[in-house]
């Protein structure tokens, strides 16, 4: 339970009531209580309004709005305001502000203007922390601190560089180590004094973002941005700690965002909270990949969903409304996958700036007569009548795949084979092929265990990390199934390319030697061909794509061959037998049915089931608390559907008696309670 004071799935979202004047927040109180709002987030972007100078602090709108909000049964979400510095602190201060990719110098405005390495920053945004935790530490109107707002965004200035130096030193202790890991014999960057060494961007080594001369030194300030970002995070963190051990702190995370190392942020957040914003044409299970991944951050604990829209987006390219239902599913996605919460983004639409167009719970019209409102009342009161039965349950799975944020930047920053390689769509290309069986996926990092596991799947593991090799070995070696695919094991943690033969490191484990990599074009394919029709369900023929390794078995056993081109023939599905376990090797990007069937074979190999007999757009999934197991069965059709599923339960929303068959409304929710 993130805070026992409130003992149900918080209900609520971001509110902005310094936006309005004295008789519209009487409407809010009397619209919070008609929609079942319970928690507000409130002061997220507050800093000007609280310290109109540098000596100055005012926290008496605040005082009066934690007042209201607590004598009106909400309480709160307590933001620490520094998500955007104020225009005196910029115009006084100007270090305070950033130097962008291309080397310019930010003036006011935006947000996420600040600059991580500003000494200026960081003391005030420290000093703000501490004001507020020694202010409200005894409100019981707080239930949890919220530093800053969505961290991201990367520095190019003075001060960045100066420390970006000394991040390397404390990294590699000498030039000598550092000019080795860098590879800086080529092209004469041999580095003789720290002070040599500049930032990598449009300036420098890099152009387009994600394009460089230097894999080694981008990545590696890839790794000092994000952990830049989770300093300054940090001292607002502990100085709040001082005065509140009591109560939680988190910040909002931002799923799939490729900027900062989230496993690297998780253990100083005492909650994982994320911001869910999918487009209507997102892949379902693909926001399921998201959820899984940010429980995944914490092993497993459940987390906040701290921002979602009731409506529409504001930011898109096109920005549809939620259709009838919509928003209900896609909250008690959130809660199937293990959050505790279901908040928005916003509780009510701003009346100016680029966000009046985001969708809220109170719209523009100002009452409850609205399609948007009522649907969010209607699942308030659903979230009040399920009280704390679910809170704390866990989502258990023998099935895991890694994410890896630094093997993300180094594939993405590679200067070949492919552009057309993306790291994320091959993750989610293993995930989906087992949400599609409805067989659960819990999301891990690296240095996870894998013992648990009688799966374990790491899709294009580029970059092995020290001692990864053998835990896999020794996982595989214990009876486990072990399964990665082309481009793997191709350099270490520097980017440096491992010698003798790809897959590198996990040569021995999967018993090939990858010779040469051929790159496709988007409109090319070639064919895996099982070998035979004794392969039960992956015998036929499928097409591949996007990259095709071209192997020879060292041990292995080869699966299927490629059909065409002139490495026709050659193994591209190959398994290795290492002790107890298997280890598999896909050496290309195969078509959606290849997956389902070969992990499905794996998975019925290991005794693992999937959760229930449906059609294609039914999502399930299990939590479980004190023994007892809720199904979670989401309709993401339009139509209504038949789940079946092996014990009798009771559907905690409607009451319903079921006997191991269940007809899903379209876009609707049933939580079964299983009986023995």
């Amino acid at each position: 339970m993130i805070n026992d004071k409130l003992p149900k799935i918080w209900y609520g979202g971001d509110y902005n009531p310094e936006q309005w004047d004295a008789e519209t927040w009487a409407e809010d109180d009397r619209m919070f209580k008609l929609a079942g709002i319970d928690v507000a987030t409130v002061n997220v972007f507050s800093w000007a309004l609280i310290q109109p100078d540098e000596d100055t602090y005012d926290f008496a709108w605040l005082d009066e709005t934690i007042d209201r909000l607590y004598n009106n049964g909400v309480y709160v979400c307590l933001a620490t305001g520094t998500g955007a510095h104020p225009a005196w602190m910029a115009r006084k201060y100007p270090e305070v502000t950033r130097v962008d990719y291309q080397g310019r110098k930010r003036k006011f405005g935006g947000r996420h203007n600040s600059n991580p390495h500003s000494p200026v920053y960081r003391r005030f945004a420290q000093a703000l922390a501490g004001k507020l935790a020694e202010r409200y530490k005894d409100h019981p109107a707080v239930l949890i601190w919220h530093v800053s707002n969505e961290y991201g965004g990367y520095d190019y200035s003075e001060q960045s560089e100066a420390a970006f130096r000394v991040w390397l030193r404390e990294r590699y202790g000498s030039l000598d180590a550092l000019n080795q890991a860098w590879n800086t014999r080529f092209w004469g960057h041999t580095f003789y004094d720290w002070e040599e060494i500049v930032l990598p961007n449009a300036l420098s080594e890099e152009w387009d973002g994600n394009r460089t001369n230097f894999q080694g030194i981008s990545l590696d300030f890839r790794r000092f941005m994000s952990d830049s970002l989770l300093e300054c995070y940090k001292l607002e963190y502990d100085e709040i700690k001082k005065h509140t051990p009591h109560l939680p702190i988190t910040t909002n995370l931002m799923g799939l965002y490729p900027e900062l190392d989230y496993f690297k942020w998780a253990p100083y957040l005492d909650v994982i909270s994320w911001d869910n914003y999918p487009s209507l044409d997102t892949p379902v299970s693909l926001t399921a990949m998201t959820h899984d991944l940010m429980r995944g951050l914490r092993q497993g604990q459940p987390f906040m969903l701290m921002e979602q829209t009731p409506s529409q987006q504001n930011w898109q390219p096109v920005n549809t409304l939620k259709r009838p239902g919509v928003m209900r599913l896609w909250s008690y996605q959130a809660v199937a996958r293990g959050a505790d919460t279901v908040m928005f983004f916003q509780l009510r639409r701003s009346v100016g700036a680029c966000e009046k167009y985001h969708g809220a719970v109170i719209e523009h019209v100002g009452h409850e007569h609205t399609r948007v409102f009522r649907e969010c009342a209607e699942l308030g009161a659903e979230l009040g009548q399920l009280g704390d039965r679910l809170l704390g349950a866990r989502s258990g799975a023998s099935v895991a795949i890694l994410f890896d944020w630094e093997n993300r930047w180094a594939i993405d920053l590679s200067s070949g084979p492919t552009v057309h390689l993306k790291y994320v769509d091959e993750v989610h290309k293993y995930y989906d092929a087992l949400f599609k069986q409805h067989i659960p996926v819990d999301m891990i990092g690296v240095e996870d265990d894998l013992g648990p596991y009688d799966v374990v799947i790491a899709p294009v593991l580029y970059m092995v990390k020290p001692g990864f090799a053998k835990r896999a070995e020794a996982y595989t070696a214990a009876g486990g199934t072990f399964v990665t695919t082309f481009f793997s094991g191709i350099v270490n943690e520097n980017d440096r390319v491992t010698l003798g033969g790809y897959p590198g490191e996990l040569r021995k484990l999967l018993g090939v030697w990858a010779e040469e990599i051929d790159a496709l074009f988007p409109d090319m394919t070639n064919s895996i061909v099982v070998k035979d029709d004794g392969q039960g369900r992956l015998a036929g023929r499928y097409s591949c794509g996007v990259l095709c390794d071209l192997i020879h078995a060292e041990g292995a056993e080869v699966i299927a061959e490629y059909g065409s081109e002139f490495y026709a023939g050659m193994p591209c599905v190959t398994v290795n037998r290492f002790g107890e376990g298997e280890a598999w090797y896909v050496a290309t990007s195969p078509e959606a049915s290849f997956l389902e069937a070969l992990l499905g074979q794996l998975c019925e190999d290991k005794g693992i089931l999937p959760l229930v007999g449906a059609p294609a757009g039914l999502e399930a999934t299990v939590r479980v608390k004190d023994g007892e197991r809720f199904l979670f069965l989401l309709n993401h059709n339009a139509e209504p559907v038949v789940a079946r599923f092996d014990t009798a339960g009771r559907d905690l929303l409607s009451g319903a008696e079921l006997a191991g068959r269940a007809e899903v409304p379209a876009r609707g929710v049933m939580i079964v309670a299983l009986g023995d």
